[in-house]
């Protein structure tokens, strides 16, 4: 990455403490800037406030899941447009296609590999964050 090129942000919304460690862990080497949260309400307040370049979120958390988490975000004006890649044990079809009808860029069924969740954020940030 150059060095004058900001790193992009990317916000990752899950209960699952190790998993946000790993992937906290796995993002910043690849040169992207990542916070957390470890619930649905202040995941949507964090994006809210923050305006990353992408949000990485569970589908599955006590209180305010993703998929309502993703419904507010696209609901509003300030977040409608920050690409979402949902991440969910749900691995039905209607699932999948519910998250991505509600507006989700992407959708990966938990367990993940690492390295595909990388290609799939690196192509939807695209040119905003160049290597």
């Amino acid at each position: 990455m150059a060095e004058s090129a900001k790193p992009c942000r990317v916000i990752i919304v899950d209960d699952d403490e190790l998993l946000v460690k790993l992937l906290t862990h796995k993002l910043t080497q690849k040169g992207l800037q990542v916070s957390s949260a470890h619930d649905g309400e202040s995941g949507l307040e964090m994006v809210t406030s923050a305006q990353p370049d992408l949000v990485i979120l569970d589908g599955m958390m006590p209180g305010m899941d993703g998929l309502e988490v993703l419904q507010r975000l696209k609901q509003n004006e300030e977040t409608k447009d920050i690409p979402v890649v949902f991440l969910s044990a749900r691995k039905l079809e209607g699932d999948i296609v519910s998250g991505l009808d509600m507006g989700a860029a992407d959708y990966l069924v938990k367990p993940f590999m690492p390295e595909e969740l990388f290609a799939r954020v690196k192509r939807i940030l695209g040119e905003m964050c160049p290597d």
